[in-house]
């Protein structure tokens, strides 16, 4: 159809198309001719000009360099003939470099493009096909350069098809190409334009990504110890949280799944209302929600509404879980043994004490996290009347917690594990009460930010706890490195796998590095903590103990020294360790996963074992580096 109506349009035109057949092969054979005659005149240039050196060589002489560059010395003759040879090579030479131009074009090769798509041409490969396809290209090449600049061949104020719609337009100068070698109008020349410059702007985006988030996420799995290829359950937990609108249920999944699929949602911000739904089921007793800050007082509502069996909570970030929640909880015949209840700050000191004196009984774990105000003294010491059964007791950032508080926790008779971080300063005599009480059945012992307590903690440590399997003591200012050897030597409890000593150091600005009386962990004490607890010891964090000297950690990495069990070791900002102490490290921890040396400032250059993480080290290969060395 539509070559009929072209032809009938170039009938009542009176246009012949034989005729616009032969003016266009008659254009080619002109195009062919011209190249040739340029190139015979070429060769023919390029011979008269070695004549015509030879010729100025033979008058000057060998030695008369200089006079070659100077030929009106020779003879007007020979400075005529030079002058119409060099002519003619300069304008070869600018025809050739236009043409070698105009074949690196965009233009060129859309009209390259076209001229194949017309013939059917594929390309064989033959040698005849590649001389043809030069031949063409020359040929092509030529045209383009007798056609006005921006024009293809047309000139602006002639009417032609657009390629793409196949509208009537005018042409200008403006006139943009399109993809098979045609003309394009206005509007489909602005379209494909902004296609053009969105594609690049994508490819720059993906390679400005690829560069920064790419490096970001391989040290953000580094860190987290996950290396190599993903597992199963991680490739089908993250393609669910890629389509989570998609999911209506988590189905019959372990445990397991269910925790990793929530841990991953609250990482990545996606638990809200609708996503809670999946992790509600009347069977359900365990539920862990690690970022619930997008949920209301409804939702925890929810919760206690759908799963009538529930046995352990855990909430972070719970910023509405209010009197009202807690109500409902309470008219609900829903015993909890386990409760972890971070940032609800909105739950007053009544509902605590009636949640205590209600459910209390049932109670085998507390753990409250960012209660500023409303968890008192009083609440703890009602523990000891309402919570027999309360094993794990973990109080984080309180206010209002005090002396008089933990002086009530020695009460609490079957307490295993205590872990407490409290704004207040308080002092050694009540933790030394609790020890005494209850030490022998501690297995966790856990105390941040203690700085006020003295050494009669380290003492009532070795004398009534011998069955602890994980210590935690930081920011001391008042032990010494005679307390801290003292606590190890000699010390009945074999079974520490977790020893955290963090900022245990001597605090004075004016002179940081002197430590006459060997405050905090120093040499000593770090030589008694890796000969006691060198078989099982799984975990050390030493971190900013400034004043464990060279000699004390090459002695306990020396060459007959080995940590089987060791998997985790942090000693950023001891500023004795060197390039040999990190390489002893290595050798000494043959199952060493990750070790930390932030501002350590005199390891420079350590060759890290395969399949070991060696963090905090500035260099050109980034503060991550993951061993490669066999």
């Amino acid at each position: 159809m539509y070559v009929s109506l072209r032809a009938d349009t170039l009938t009542e035109r009176n246009i012949s198309a034989h005729r616009i057949v032969r003016d266009a092969e008659a254009r080619r054979v002109r195009a062919i001719e011209y190249a040739n005659a340029n190139a015979a005149a070429a060769a023919a240039a390029d011979a008269a000009a070695d004549a015509t050196i030879d010729a100025v060589a033979n008058v000057t002489g060998p030695t008369a360099t200089a006079d070659i560059a100077s030929p009106r010395e020779v003879g007007g003759d020979v400075e005529g003939e030079m002058g119409s040879v060099s002519a003619k090579y300069l304008k070869r030479k600018a025809q050739f470099e236009a043409i070698r131009k105009i074949k690196r074009s965009k233009t060129f090769e859309r009209r390259k493009k076209y001229a194949r798509s017309l013939k059917g041409k594929k390309g064989s490969g033959d040698d005849n096909d590649d001389e043809d396809e030069d031949e063409g290209d020359d040929i092509l090449a030529m045209e383009l350069s007798y056609a006005p600049a921006g024009s293809l061949n047309l000139n602006p104020g002639q009417t032609e098809n657009c390629e793409l719609c196949k509208k009537r337009f005018t042409v200008t100068p403006y006139s943009r190409a399109g993809p098979e070698g045609g003309l394009l109008c206005q509007k489909c020349g602005k379209k494909l334009a902004e296609e053009d410059s969105s594609s690049k702007n994508k490819r720059k985006k993906s390679a400005a990504a690829a560069g920064t988030n790419g490096r970001r996420k391989t040290q953000s799995k580094i860190l987290d110890g996950k290396l190599g290829v993903k597992s199963l359950m991680t490739l089908c937990v993250e393609t669910l949280a890629n389509n989570i609108g998609l999911a209506d249920s988590l189905g019959d999944l372990p445990p397991y799944a269910i925790d990793c699929i929530a841990r991953h949602l609250s990482k990545r911000r996606l638990l809200n209302a609708h996503t809670l739904q999946l992790f509600l089921h009347p069977e359900a007793e365990d539920i862990s929600l690690y970022d619930a800050a997008r949920l209301n007082s409804d939702d925890y509502v929810r919760i206690f509404q759908t799963c009538a069996k529930l046995k352990n909570l855990k909430l972070r970030n719970a910023i509405q879980f209010n009197d009202d929640v807690m109500k409902y909880l309470l008219g609900r015949h829903i015993t909890l043994g386990n409760l972890y209840l971070h940032g609800a700050n909105l739950l007053s000191q009544t509902c605590w004490g009636d949640y205590l004196k209600t459910k209390g009984k049932s109670l085998k774990g507390l753990h409250v996290y960012y209660t500023d105000r409303h968890f008192s003294d009083e609440i703890v010491e009602s523990l000891k009347t309402y919570c027999p059964s309360l094993t794990r007791l973990k109080i984080c950032h309180n206010q209002q917690v005090s002396d008089e508080g933990v002086k009530q926790i020695a009460h609490l008779r079957h307490l295993e594990c205590l872990s407490l971080q409290l704004v207040q300063q308080t002092s050694t005599e009540p933790y030394v009460d609790i020890l005494r009480s209850i030490g022998g059945q501690l297995r966790t012992f856990s105390l941040r930010r203690v700085g006020d307590v003295d050494d009669r903690l380290l003492d009532a440590l070795h004398e009534h706890c011998a069955a602890l399997t994980k210590l935690r003591i930081t920011h001391s200012e008042k032990m010494t490195d005679a307390g801290f050897a003292r606590l190890f030597k000699g010390w009945k409890c074999k079974r520490l796998a977790f020893i955290d000593l963090e900022l245990c150091r001597h605090v004075d600005s004016t002179h940081p590095r002197e430590n006459s009386d060997e405050l905090g962990l120093c040499s000593n004490g770090f030589r008694a903590i890796m000969n006691h607890s060198s078989a099982h010891l799984k975990k050390l964090n030493v971190h900013g103990c400034r004043h464990i000297s060279r000699e004390a950690f090459e002695d306990a990495f020396s060459a007959d020294k080995v940590y089987p069990s060791l998997l985790d070791l942090e000693i950023s900002f001891c500023e004795e360790v060197t390039d040999f102490i990190v390489g002893s490290i290595f050798r000494s921890c043959p199952n060493l996963k990750m070790l930390n040396i932030f501002g350590c400032m005199k390891v420079k250059e350590v060759r890290v074992p395969r399949g070991k993480i060696l963090v905090g080290m500035p260099n050109a290969m980034g503060m991550v580096i993951e061993g490669s060395d066999d």
